[in-house]
């Protein structure tokens, strides 16, 4: 199994656990590719939810770009309901991404 494997399964572990969540297995791994080599380094394989500079990073980066969606209130109340929700001390980026795109019907993104 490669490394990139066993970082999905590790994520979809965390969010059957921890989030009471069964994850669509097929949008989870196009997510986690999605996010690049940053889901191989320590730092930035998770989201600082403390740091306003992060999260504005998270929603001008994927929220704007990569999802295509404007800026808004709906945005940001979407942002901290997902954030919130996601209640892990440590935020895996892929896991945090993933809930992003599903909280805003984003799948589409991805196919």
């Amino acid at each position: 199994m490669s490394k990139r494997d066993e970082l999905i399964e590790k994520y979809a572990e965390q969010m059957k656990d921890k989030l009471g969540l069964t994850p669509d297995m097929d949008l989870l791994r196009k997510v986690t590719i999605g996010c690049g080599p940053s889901i191989y380094n320590r730092d930035s394989s998770t989201v600082a939810a403390s740091d306003k500079s992060e999260v504005e990073t998270v929603k001008k980066n994927f929220l704007m770009k990569k999802l295509g969606l404007a800026d808004s209130a709906d945005l940001d109340l979407g942002l901290t309901t997902v954030l919130e929700s996601y209640t892990e001390r440590t935020k895996y980026r892929a896991v945090v991404y993933y809930l992003l795109t599903k909280h805003f019907g984003k799948e589409s993104v991805y196919n």
